[in-house]
């Protein structure tokens, strides 16, 4: 119980930034005495620390208490069909380290090697205090990455290594700490939940969009990844095509389709994946596309909205912000355009974390599952 008592208080903290111990004794139902013992030993244990005393009111002055972003750290890997991201987070999670590697396509090998240089690196250059106090690595990533070879245009079995590999188990047995796993875009999924802007609602379906479109589900204010962990797998989502045929999602609405019609006209799309904030003047390319996944989302939400009554639709990805709000805008234009009788559409508004989503969406499977309540309710598991 004390545990619990603990992760939610911490939890508070975190949505709300800093407060009175008399206010987290409101919002629980806790004793002000049970708060006062608490909160006494987190900040002994250096996870939480004093603000400036609040005057002006009746009685003693208020003492507000917030997360000590040194409190403890998390490393997040992110491992894409294009790059790699590791990142560390401050128990805030504020990014004080970032990596990225790019690639044709990946291999465990080379991503193995990636982290544990990375790894090493941090450990000679930060103070033994940093390291002593890093909770774990969330790895996000998708699942059988194996079947995506085609899609990414690798050579015939340059990617069947992902087959035998266990990713997890060969990162725990380097690591002093555990690891967790998730699928790449339900852990973006997660990064909206415990980063984000405090949701009125606790209901969503998220898209992120990398250079394959992928989702998540969050119910009740946590993340549901179903039996295997493979619920949310929304870039399979089935959605109207030319001719009255059905297509894919991730067959419309992921980047690779970009690529491939700007590497049909001879232009370049490496800057694509390396300069996600600006991709410069693509044109006629970058219209079209645009307008084929905002349908295609449209289309994948009305399907989802008759299954599971959600209350927001976000979208995210790996972007320049003015594409992802233009993908948004065209997105709430097709929903009102189409047969949604007998619905109640979600609002439809852009993620509030950004393009690294994925990799603070693994960093945060350490955080939740170690500090706060809700703990995604999918199979994270860590070793």
């Amino acid at each position: 119980m004390r545990d619990f008592n603990e992760r939610l208080v911490m939890s508070l903290l975190r949505q709300h930034g800093s407060m009175a111990k008399t206010e987290i004794a409101r919002m629980t139902g806790l004793s002000a005495q049970t708060v006062s013992v608490i909160m006494r030993g987190l900040e002994a244990d250096a996870l939480l620390i004093r603000g400036s005393p609040q005057r002006g009111k009746v009685g003693q002055p208020s003492i507000p208490m917030s997360l000590n972003p040194d409190g403890a750290y998390f490393f997040g890997l992110k491992i894409g069909r294009r790059s790699s991201e590791l990142v560390l987070i401050d128990f805030r999670g504020t990014i004080r380290r970032m990596r990225q590697h790019s690639y044709a396509w990946p291999t465990p090998e080379e991503t193995i090697a990636f982290v544990m240089d990375d790894i090493a690196q941090l450990r000679q250059a930060e103070d033994r205090a940093v390291w002593d106090r890093i909770g774990g690595l969330g790895v996000a990533m998708p699942f059988e990455l194996w079947n995506w070879a085609d899609a990414a245009g690798a050579p015939a079995g340059a990617m069947d290594g992902w087959r035998e590999i266990d990713m997890r188990r060969e990162l725990s047995a380097r690591c002093p700490f555990p690891v967790y796993l998730q699928n790449d875009a339900t852990s973006a999924c997660g990064a909206e939940l415990v980063f984000g802007t405090p949701l009125k609602q606790c209901d969503f379906i998220y898209f992120y969009i990398g250079a394959f479109v992928g989702g998540g589900i969050a119910l009740g204010g946590r993340l549901f990844g179903g039996r295997t962990g493979n619920a949310g797998a929304l870039g399979s989502m089935p959605v109207p095509g030319p001719g009255g045929r059905t297509r894919q999602l991730i067959d419309v609405a992921s980047i690779s389709v970009l690529e491939k019609a700007l590497v049909a006209r001879g232009r370049e799309a490496q800057h694509l994946w390396t300069a996600p904030d600006d991709w410069g003047d693509l044109g006629e390319d970058l219209e079209r596309w645009i307008e084929g996944a905002a349908e295609g989302l449209a289309d994948a939400i009305i399907a989802a909205a008759a299954v599971i009554d959600f209350e927001e639709s976000i979208i995210e990805g790996w972007m320049p912000l003015s594409v992802r709000s233009e993908i948004v805008r065209r997105t709430r234009r097709f929903l009102q355009t189409k047969d949604s009788e007998g619905l109640s559409l979600p609002d439809v508004r852009e993620g509030t974390v950004g393009k690294h989503a994925r990799a603070l969406g693994g960093a945060s499977l350490p955080l939740a599952e170690r500090f706060l309540v809700g703990a995604p309710s999918s199979p994270a598991h860590s070793l």
